[in-house]
């Protein structure tokens, strides 16, 4: 197995996850947020299966040795499909915010891809899309990220999508709730 390019979408803002302002400061969401990026990025790059990582970002990130594409703001999907383009196949699609994270959780996703054509990761609520792998673009084929983005990935991709349920991939951090469960895990994993 190989050739899988992975995007790593990073919103890098100021501001970055601002539902958790509850319960952390601004300075402890950046370093949180950084942290959760770094993990993913590092287990990306564990992964002999993926040969090139980008990240979607507003700009840059000088120690990371990827290829930046520049998130013009016109909204996730849109950036998303756009770099799709110039990758015709094995194109993995990887949120930065997912703290237990291991390799062989990519690895369990890239090898259901590569049997079924397509491969998701909802969050642990069933709603949201974590990561999504494409063996092969589907042609008319476009992201759907955001609010119900399980459900509407599912309709887009039909019965060529296997569904991969392990806890680094579903276990994000949105919100409080989330950031407490967490937590609770990360006393039962050594990864």
């Amino acid at each position: 197995m190989s050739g899988w390019t992975a995007i790593l979408p990073l919103k890098l803002s100021e501001d970055r996850k601002s539902r958790l302002a509850p319960v952390l400061s601004l300075e402890e969401r950046r370093e949180m947020s950084d942290q959760m990026a770094e993990r993913v990025f590092a287990k990306l790059r564990s992964v002999s299966a993926i040969d090139e990582i980008i990240m979607l970002s507003p700009r840059p990130l000088p120690d990371w040795p990827v290829r930046h594409v520049v998130d013009q703001g016109r909204g996730l999907n849109t950036g998303l499909d756009e770099v799709a383009l110039t990758i015709p196949e094995r194109l993995l699609v990887i949120h930065g915010d997912l703290p237990l994270l291991s390799a062989p959780d990519i690895s369990a996703l890239l090898d259901a891809a590569e049997s079924s054509g397509a491969a998701i990761a909802p969050d642990r609520h069933g709603q949201g899309t974590n990561a999504l792998a494409l063996w092969m673009r589907p042609p008319a084929f476009t992201f759907a990220f955001g609010p119900n983005s399980f459900a509407l990935h599912q309709q887009r991709l039909g019965d060529t999508l296997a569904v991969v349920q392990r806890k680094g991939l579903a276990c994000d951090v949105d919100t409080p709730d989330d950031l407490a469960h967490v937590q609770t895990l990360k006393f039962t994993r050594s990864d």
